[in-house]
Protein backbone atom coordinates (compact mmCIF):
# COMPACT_ATOMS: atom_id res chain seq x y z
CA UNK A 1 0.00 0.00 0.00
CA UNK A 2 3.05 2.66 0.92
CA UNK A 3 3.71 2.19 -3.04
CA UNK A 4 0.03 3.67 -3.94
CA UNK A 5 1.16 6.60 -1.41
CA UNK A 6 4.49 7.20 -3.01
CA UNK A 7 3.14 7.30 -6.40
CA UNK A 8 0.51 9.74 -5.45
CA UNK A 9 3.20 11.96 -3.59
CA UNK A 10 4.91 12.02 -7.17
CA UNK A 11 1.86 12.97 -9.07
CA UNK A 12 2.84 16.30 -11.33
CA UNK A 13 0.60 19.27 -9.93
CA UNK A 14 2.49 21.72 -12.04
CA UNK A 15 3.32 20.72 -15.30
CA UNK A 16 4.56 24.13 -16.47
CA UNK A 17 7.58 24.03 -13.51
CA UNK A 18 7.90 20.16 -12.87
CA UNK A 19 6.26 20.17 -9.27
CA UNK A 20 4.94 17.33 -7.39
CA UNK A 21 2.16 16.71 -4.81
CA UNK A 22 4.75 16.47 -2.51
CA UNK A 23 6.65 19.36 -3.17
CA UNK A 24 4.17 21.30 -3.14
CA UNK A 25 2.63 19.84 0.65
CA UNK A 26 5.95 20.25 2.06
CA UNK A 27 6.42 23.63 1.16
CA UNK A 28 2.56 24.58 2.63
CA UNK A 29 3.27 22.29 6.10
CA UNK A 30 7.42 23.66 6.27
CA UNK A 31 6.50 27.39 5.33
CA UNK A 32 2.68 27.65 6.68
CA UNK A 33 1.52 28.91 3.37
CA UNK A 34 -2.12 29.97 2.97
CA UNK A 35 -2.36 30.99 -0.09
CA UNK A 36 -1.73 30.09 -3.72
CA UNK A 37 0.26 33.58 -4.25
CA UNK A 38 2.33 32.25 -1.08
CA UNK A 39 2.95 28.88 -2.61
CA UNK A 40 3.59 30.72 -5.92
CA UNK A 41 6.45 32.57 -4.27
CA UNK A 42 8.51 30.03 -2.37
CA UNK A 43 7.77 27.17 -5.23
CA UNK A 44 7.31 29.08 -8.54
CA UNK A 45 3.75 27.00 -9.22
CA UNK A 46 2.09 28.73 -11.75
CA UNK A 47 5.00 30.96 -12.94
CA UNK A 48 5.00 29.06 -16.07
CA UNK A 49 3.40 29.23 -19.59
CA UNK A 50 -0.48 28.44 -18.36
CA UNK A 51 0.13 31.05 -14.97
CA UNK A 52 -1.37 28.93 -13.18
CA UNK A 53 -4.45 27.86 -15.49
CA UNK A 54 -4.04 23.87 -14.85
CA UNK A 55 -3.12 23.85 -10.92
CA UNK A 56 -4.22 26.58 -9.70
CA UNK A 57 -7.53 25.15 -8.80
CA UNK A 58 -5.55 21.57 -6.79
CA UNK A 59 -3.02 24.00 -5.06
CA UNK A 60 -6.14 26.16 -3.67
CA UNK A 61 -7.99 22.10 -2.84
CA UNK A 62 -4.70 20.96 -1.20
CA UNK A 63 -4.53 24.62 1.19
CA UNK A 64 -7.88 24.65 1.71
CA UNK A 65 -8.10 20.60 2.97
CA UNK A 66 -4.95 21.39 5.10
CA UNK A 67 -5.37 25.04 6.17
CA UNK A 68 -8.64 26.62 7.00
CA UNK A 69 -12.54 25.96 7.14
CA UNK A 70 -14.94 26.64 5.06
CA UNK A 71 -13.52 25.28 1.69
CA UNK A 72 -11.64 27.56 -0.87
CA UNK A 73 -13.62 30.30 -0.79
CA UNK A 74 -12.13 30.38 2.48
CA UNK A 75 -8.49 31.09 1.49
CA UNK A 76 -6.83 34.69 1.02
CA UNK A 77 -7.44 36.64 -1.70
CA UNK A 78 -5.49 34.93 -5.11
CA UNK A 79 -4.07 37.21 -7.70
CA UNK A 80 -3.32 35.48 -11.26
CA UNK A 81 -3.13 36.83 -15.00
CA UNK A 82 -4.74 34.68 -17.51
CA UNK A 83 -2.33 32.98 -19.80
CA UNK A 84 -1.25 35.27 -22.78
CA UNK A 85 -0.98 34.02 -26.36
CA UNK A 86 1.67 35.03 -29.24
CA UNK A 87 0.54 37.32 -31.87
CA UNK A 88 2.50 38.26 -35.09
CA UNK A 89 4.15 41.09 -35.35
CA UNK A 90 2.29 41.78 -38.59
CA UNK A 91 -1.21 41.96 -37.08
CA UNK A 92 0.07 44.21 -34.31
CA UNK A 93 1.76 46.30 -37.37
CA UNK A 94 -1.78 46.41 -39.15
CA UNK A 95 -3.18 47.83 -36.02
CA UNK A 96 -0.66 50.64 -35.59
CA UNK A 97 -1.06 51.47 -39.40
CA UNK A 98 -4.57 51.68 -38.70
CA UNK A 99 -4.48 54.10 -35.81
CA UNK A 100 -1.88 56.31 -37.86
CA UNK A 101 -4.34 56.91 -40.65
CA UNK A 102 -6.80 58.17 -37.99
Amino acid sequence: MSDDKDNANETIICRCEDLTLEEIEKAIDDHGLRSFDEVKRITRCGMGPCQGKTCRKMVERMLSKKTVNGGISALEHTTFRQPTKPVDVKVLAEAWEDESKE
